[in-house]
């Protein structure tokens, strides 16, 4: 979402750009649908591990219909159902649901299963591989978890010089879905020029939805002096693109959850912005920028299609 301040003396309305597409990825909206789902056909409880999306709205929402989030799969009480979020979790995270005999649902995005294919795959061919993503990162640590013996984590552009591998001819690199555009680019230029022989994922890592919201923030930002995204600060989606937006030139780019987290003191000045709360203010002339038309949808996980219970 895009801001720009009514003019101080007119009473012309302030203008809002509001992005397309925005929201949710066909990952995230099919392990919400799963978690619903569940509910629906099962009834509460159902234990999902980590939060199947990072917005507290959704989260608090689900709570309220009986979904419990777990961080660790022993929370979960045996013989529970526990539903696995669109990150996607390790090879050990399922063998511990196994031993407590819980019945699993798998909601992870298939983008980030094909990551962890592509894992398995250059591992059994002895690779080093080198997955750009964020430390700590729910998709990171379950990517990771495929083969950790042969996996290093470059955390940026900065981690190239030091790297070191077994086999300057056996090195692939892959990436989180959720990254930065731009900055993955970036990095993986720096690994050619470090490995010259450096292999290429058989396709794009970064998800058509993470690209298509960045794109949408770069074309938003050649029209407005201040950008405002909607998200939890722990959604790397969320963060990505007010990195973006800053990274374009955008004179300011904020971060909020909700409405009342927005500072009246940004919008001195500006002329174009978005959304109810900015109505409010004078910002009533709403125009959608759109960028790309998204129709991908991913089918609900298999589990869902027979009896758990």
């Amino acid at each position: 979402m895009t801001i720009t301040p009514p003019p101080k003396s007119a009473s012309q309305p302030g203008r809002v750009l509001l992005a397309s597409p925005r929201g949710w990825c066909g990952g995230v909206d099919r392990a919400v649908l799963a978690v619903e789902k569940a509910l629906e056909q099962c009834g509460p409880p159902i234990y999902v591990r980590h939060e199947i999306v990072h917005n507290k709205y959704v989260v608090q929402s689900l709570q309220k219909k009986g979904a419990i989030f777990v961080e660790q799969t022993d929370e979960v009480p045996e013989g529970a159902i526990v539903l696995f979020s669109a990150h996607g979790v390790a090879p050990t995270v399922h063998a511990e649901a196994t031993e407590r005999r819980l019945a699993t649902i798998d909601a992870t995005c298939p983008l980030a299963t094909k990551v962890h294919r592509e894992v398995v795959r250059y591992a059994a061919q002895d690779y080093d591989i080198l997955l750009i993503g964020h430390e700590g990162h729910e998709e990171v640590i379950g990517t990771s978890g495929e083969a950790p013996d042969h996996i290093t984590l470059v955390d940026g552009p900065g981690d190239v010089a030091d790297l070191c591998v077994r086999d300057e001819s056996k090195v692939v690199w892959l990436s989180e879905t959720t990254l930065s555009v731009d900055e993955t680019v970036e990095t993986v230029n720096a690994l050619k020029t470090r490995f010259p022989n450096l292999t290429s994922p058989p396709s794009d890592e970064i998800c058509y939805a993470t690209k298509n919201l960045q794109t949408a923030v770069k074309k938003l930002v050649e029209n407005t002096e201040l950008v405002i995204v909607v998200g939890s600060e722990n959604s790397s989606n969320s963060a990505r693109m007010v990195e973006v937006a800053r990274n374009a030139g955008a004179p300011a780019a904020h971060l909020v959850e909700f409405a009342h987290e927005i500072d009246e003191t940004w919008l001195e000045g500006v002329t174009t912005v978005g959304l109810k709360w900015l109505a409010e203010r004078g910002y009533s002339d709403v125009e959608t920028v759109t960028t790309a038309d998204e129709s991908i949808t991913f089918t609900l996980p298999h589990e869902l299609r027979r009896n758990l219970r």
